[in-house]
């Protein structure tokens, strides 16, 4: 069965989301309770009644089957304060209160007659400008180029983050759309965001043409082009004057002072810049060990050639940092002193340099297991930048130091900023680690279920889904990723899983999630 409505479509057979012709990922859950109120849309349904469908009679707190309402809203644009779709009626239940007609026919296929305008369903847009900036065209007709033009428009990103008064989507859900035919409306609507900037470049010998244009996400009107012509010696410049004039043409009321702050040269040496550069590309790819490695590799070559580049010791920290969390290293007496060694020079060499701060901040708290310095340094880099989705991210560092609904807020905010991220996986996981330790298991459930949709293998995922259904009484699940964990780490252990997760602040937060995993079947 088929049910649509608005851009909607449920295809209850294969259990899936339409948005148009896109999949939404939702929990499983999730989906069992928009199936249950449509399919039960002509009656108010109480809380009872969904307990019983969804958890099947066993008691569940208020607040697990608030956060699966709103996980439902959530993921047809509704809210709690609009309640388009899914109406909460006060002491009485809830009921679907969207026009429904129901079809035998592909979701796909028929989703598109029923469309509605879907900007109705957008992001709910800040309440300061907002830009989303793309990946630039390489017009070099050099492939080996594109790192340049990536590289180009990252640090065009860094730049206008830095202004406070501007919400900028991060690189991550930004490059989501390289090389695709691209629709600025549409653009607009799933990044939340009122302004989208496009543009080239080409680099040919000496010389870099970088070409801009930024338009209004909402009518797509053109707010401003230009081309900017130099040496190969003044790309940065370049790359200021991009930044100087996207934000004088949505934020004039912006201080002078704050567009000089935020210029800022990564190195002097154009050499080490273009390896950084190739590192950066291979970094962001977000693949396997050898990629990984390959990226260090590159980012430690920057590092030779100028010995004062801040962000090329931050990354490379990073490699370490995200080859930990998949368990490619353990952690060793060696690497640890060479974690070390690159976030202390990092953060001397870029003491206003968010990302350089944050990036360090989360390898010395991961990998040295430093967590209050590393926290602070995370902290600090929020300070100079509320808009790096990077040190949100790492609201992992909240989840060691015990404080699992800050670590919920920061994952939150990580996600709003970095809308299609790859690295989703990782805070809808640390997501699910907060509310774990807070005790709602259920809540863990449903949000790992949704991390391992995109990354079946995330080894911390896979973790924390068999402490947490093991918790919530769902021992077959448990046991599955158990199974599957240590497929992947042979040697894991009860006893040794203080070796691979954070250093936990609180003695009892370790207690319980080793409990979790005894009782998942985890040997000791």
């Amino acid at each position: 069965m088929r049910y649509l409505f608005e851009e909607y479509a449920i295809d209850t057979d294969r259990r899936e989301l339409h948005r148009g012709a896109d999949v939404v990922s939702v929990a499983p859950q999730v989906f069992d309770l928009l199936d249950y109120l449509i399919r039960n849309r002509e009656r108010v349904v109480s809380k009872d009644d969904l307990i019983n469908a969804i958890w099947n009679g066993r008691i569940v707190s208020d607040g697990a089957l608030t956060t699966r309402l709103n996980a439902a809203r959530s993921a047809l644009g509704d809210s709690g304060e609009e309640q388009r779709l899914i109406k909460t009626l006060p002491r009485k239940g809830f009921r679907f209160v969207g026009p429904v007609r129901e079809t035998q026919g592909a979701a796909g296929a028929v989703v598109a007659d029923n469309a509605v305008d879907p900007s109705k369903h957008a992001l709910t847009l800040p309440d300061k400008p907002s830009i989303a900036v793309l990946p630039f065209h390489n017009l070099s007709g050099d492939p080996e180029q594109e790192y340049f033009a990536d590289g180009m428009v990252d640090d065009i990103i860094t730049a206008l983050s830095r202004f406070k008064a501007l919400f900028v989507i991060a690189r991550n859900s930004s490059f989501t759309y390289k090389g695709r035919a691209v629709d600025v409306k549409q653009i607009g609507r799933k990044l939340g965001v009122r302004y989208v900037l496009e543009g080239s470049v080409r680099k040919a010998a000496n010389r870099v043409r970088i070409t801009g244009q930024l338009v209004d996400a909402a009518t797509g009107a053109h707010l401003w082009a230009d081309r900017f012509d130099g040496g190969l010696g003044d790309v940065f410049d370049l790359q200021d004057q991009v930044t100087e004039s996207v934000v004088g043409a949505i934020a004039p009321a912006l201080e002078k002072a704050e567009i000089e702050r935020a210029k800022r040269k990564p190195t002097e040496s154009l050499d080490a810049y273009a390896i950084y550069l190739r590192g950066l590309a291979r970094f962001y790819q977000f693949a396997g060990r050898q990629v990984n490695d390959e990226a260090l590799r590159l980012f430690n070559n920057a590092i030779e050639i100028d010995p004062d580049f801040a962000s090329a010791y931050a990354r490379a920290a990073s490699c370490y940092a995200y080859a930990k969390g998949n368990g490619w290293i353990s952690g060793t007496p060696s690497e640890i002193a060479d974690v070390t060694g690159l976030a202390q020079r990092a953060v001397e060499l870029g003491k206003d340099d968010a990302m350089a701060l944050a990036a360090s901040g989360w390898a010395l708290a991961h990998i040295v297991r430093d967590l209050e310095a590393g926290a602070g340094l995370i902290d600090r880099a929020l300070v100079l930048n509320s808009n790096l989705a990077e040190a949100w991210f790492y609201g992992w560092a909240k989840n060691y130091l015990g404080e699992p609904e800050q670590a919920i807020q920061r994952f939150a905010r990580a996600m709003r900023l970095s809308p299609l991220d790859p690295r989703a996986t990782g805070m809808r996981a640390g997501t699910a680690h907060a509310h774990f330790f807070l005790g709602r298991y259920d809540e863990a459930v449903s949000w790992v279920a949704m991390a391992l949709q995109d990354n079946p293998d995330y080894q911390p995922g896979l973790r924390i889904a068999a402490a947490s259904n093991a918790m919530a009484g769902c021992p077959e699940q448990a046991h599955q990723a158990v199974a599957r964990v240590r497929q992947l780490n042979p040697t894991l252990r009860v006893s040794t899983l203080k070796d691979v997760v954070g250093p936990f602040r609180r003695a009892e937060d370790l207690s319980r999630f080793e409990e979790g995993l005894r009782r998942a079947g985890l040997p000791e």
